[in-house]
């Protein structure tokens, strides 16, 4: 059933543009030809959410065939909940504005942990039981996947299935047996069954687990025959044969990443051991040259965005980096087309590529030295050095750029107070730097931004069982970090640490966490990665 969303209700709301759809390239189906309804859920808000790329490539791909019809669904800021629940209206997809109980399936991509509370407060928005035993065969399916999949206990009992892997290696397999379970009027068990074979998928409901007198696991088993004893994760073997949009829906508001965002490569060949991503995401994968050419100049066509950003993990190792940006350049500088880089490799920076980059226009350019000595970069396997940053922000300055940001990690295994004090001298060399450029040469306006953010211990990589600094210790290393930095030219930006702390219980939490997780939404918590609704005390509390 449609909800009835007036213009008087959004009114009442900040950015109602978030909840009316309709943008360019979203697409719109006849309900009485479709067999399937699917809700793709991103449980943060709309310019968080259409800032995904895994989302707009399943978005596009489930499309692709006739009869599925999948949907965007994202978390309501707290004003519109509030208003959604004052006159009863469900939780809605934004194209249909049909609410999402009387959908198939409801999919949510879990990116973050700390969005595992606006994920159940969807749910009982919805009207879905929060409960995997509580719902009936009319209720939908609820399925997840993304990065947080690889541990999926803490959500055991809330989430029906998960995917481990690359979903659009697997999502098929399982929507032809949702098509064949359908007609036959059997019930939620025997889909379960039917789909816990296939490669990737994961039922928690149908393991338990057996613990020691001291809380520690001593055995998880099936509970049925067919069940796998190991998940092994999916994933796509060749890039050039994987689905990727000829068409993206443009928002009608500024999101987080507004622009084109092309994946140029999975995986990562560096090995960083604190990066989940660097370790699930193996091996390492890419599209061929003429692939990503044809991709961008049918998303250009389709999208008319000027800004085309080319994404993965360490996009610098591209095997063929300098070849692709200048063919980009060159296809779309008629058109005032930029190109742009997220992180970029120390090691592996190239003068001549951001040459090349800032013929349309300049951006601020990111590096992640992660650690201030070269003793605790070994530690981390990060493999670059400081010789390797200041020569590749020193080509920077000289070739124009005045604005530089640096990523650091606090709490690594092993860090000593002399390894803090290493960023701050780090960042001092870099803004050193600049003026060793003759000033004909640079740009006016240093800038210099520190980020730092705290280690969070994740699973599937060799830090795993490592030890996590506590919060006061976070705080103090943030503070004598704040003691050192006071050159105006650089700014310093922390991550709370309580959210890290937090963040990392349920990484590598079990499934006696799904009951915590319960109790803290129930005490008001959500959206808990904005530091304006985070509340520590409730989660502490629960």
């Amino acid at each position: 059933m449609a909800v009835n969303l007036n213009d008087e209700l959004l009114y009442k709301v900040s950015k109602p543009v978030r909840y009316i759809g309709n943008e360019v390239n979203s697409i719109h189906k006849d309900v009485g030809k479709i067999d399937i309804r699917f809700a793709f859920c991103f449980p943060d808000v709309y310019e968080v959410g259409m800032s995904h790329l895994g989302m707009r490539i399943l978005y596009s791909m489930l499309n692709e065939k006739d009869d599925i019809w999948c949907e965007r669904v994202f978390a309501p800021w707290p004003d519109m909940e509030e208003v959604m629940r004052q006159n009863h209206i469900k939780l809605f997809a934004l194209e249909s504005r049909d609410e999402i109980k009387d959908f198939d399936f409801v999919g949510f991509t879990l990116q973050y942990e700390m969005s595992y509370t606006n994920m159940i407060n969807m749910l009982d928005l919805a009207g879905i039981p929060i409960l995997t035993r509580e719902r009936q065969r009319s209720d939908p399916f609820v399925i997840c996947g993304g990065p947080c999949a690889y541990n999926p206990e803490p959500l055991w009992e809330i989430s029906d299935i998960f995917v481990m892997g690359e979903g659009e290696d697997v999502i098929f397999e399982i929507l032809e047996k949702y098509k064949s379970w359908k007609g036959k009027g059997l019930s939620r068990m025997e889909f379960l069954k039917s789909i816990v074979g296939i490669k990737g998928v994961y039922i928690p409901s149908f393991y338990d687990v057996e613990y020691k007198d001291d809380g520690t696991i001593k055995r998880f088993y099936p509970l049925y025959e067919g069940c796998p004893e190991t998940i092994s994760k999916r994933i796509i073997r060749h890039m050039d044969d994987s689905y990727f949009p000829e068409k993206m829906i443009v928002p009608y508001m500024n999101i987080v990443h507004d622009r084109i965002m092309l994946e140029v490569f999975r995986g990562c060949t560096r090995g960083c051991r604190f990066c989940q991503a660097g370790f699930v995401y193996r091996p390492v994968r890419e599209k061929s040259r003429k692939k990503l050419l044809d991709d961008a100049e049918k998303l250009i066509k389709s999208t008319g965005y000027d800004e085309l950003s080319l994404t993965s993990l360490s996009i610098c190792d591209y095997s063929d980096i300098k070849g692709l940006v200048t063919d980009l350049i060159e296809a779309h500088e008629k058109d005032k087309v930029g190109i742009s880089l997220p992180s970029l490799r120390i090691d592996s920076f190239s003068v001549d590529l951001i040459n090349e980059i800032q013929k349309v226009r300049k951006t601020g350019l990111t590096f992640a030295p992660e650690a201030g000595t070269q003793r605790m970069r070994d530690v981390i396997n990060k493999g670059v050095t400081e010789d390797d940053l200041i020569n590749s922000v020193t080509a920077s300055f000289e070739s124009g750029w005045s604005n530089i940001k640096l990523y650091f990690m606090i709490g690594l295994p092993t860090e000593t107070l002399e390894d803090i004090a290493g960023i701050a001298d780090l960042a001092y060399k870099v803004a050193d730097a600049y003026y060793t450029v003759p000033r004909e040469k640079r740009k006016r306006g240093l800038k210099v931004t520190v980020s730092l953010s705290s280690f969070v211990p994740k699973p599937f990589t060799p830090f795993q069982w490592e030890p996590q600094d506590t919060i006061d210790m976070l705080k103090e290393k943030q503070l004598f970090l704040n003691g050192k930095i006071k050159k105006r030219h650089i700014s310093y930006n922390t991550h709370e640490p309580h959210v890290s702390f937090l963040e990392a219980v349920f990484a590598r939490g079990d499934r006696r966490l799904s009951k915590v997780l319960i109790d803290a939404w129930k005490s008001g918590c959500k959206f808990d990665g904005w530091d304006e609704y985070f509340n520590y005390d409730s989660w502490i509390k629960a």
